[in-house]
């Protein structure tokens, strides 16, 4: 059976919120779908993208909706991130994270800072989605100083 796809898992959980009568998780999953549809619409199709995309501006909208006052609205955002949260890959730990970056290190030649640039083309396509670029980012700068 082919695996299936992180749209048509949400398609489907939305479905279950439907039967189950749960009008705000529909909305929320509705939206994560429509995303998700209107990324494969422009043929970039990278699902992970999207919701790291997504999540990441539900927690910014809920960051400002706490400065703002609005606790209500921003635990809303922060639920929804938490929802989105739940389609992703699960996180590297930080040890994989250091062996893929010191395996990306050996692959690349890489000895330093200024080799950045080579070592994270090697190791993004072995994170596959599993750590937030920032992160990779300052493994790799730490490992390279």
């Amino acid at each position: 059976m082919a695996r299936q796809t992180i749209l048509e898992r949400v398609q489907q959980d939305t479905r279950d919120a439907m039967k189950a009568g749960d009008r705000d998780l529909v909305g929320a999953l509705r939206m994560i779908a429509n995303a998700l549809q209107q990324e494969a619409k422009e043929g970039k199709g990278d699902e992970v993208a999207v919701l790291r995309r997504e999540r990441k501006r539900r927690l910014e909208a809920a960051s400002a909706f706490r400065e703002g006052g609005g606790d209500d609205r921003a635990s809303a955002e922060e639920t929804e991130a938490e929802l989105i949260g739940g389609y992703l890959p699960a996180e590297l730990s930080d040890d994989e994270l250091a062996r893929l970056v010191d395996s990306a290190v050996a692959e690349s030649g890489a000895s330093e800072a200024k080799d950045m640039g080579k070592v994270m083309g090697v190791v993004m396509p072995k994170v596959d989605g599993r750590a937030d670029g920032r992160r990779v980012s300052a493994a790799v700068r730490e490992r390279l100083s």
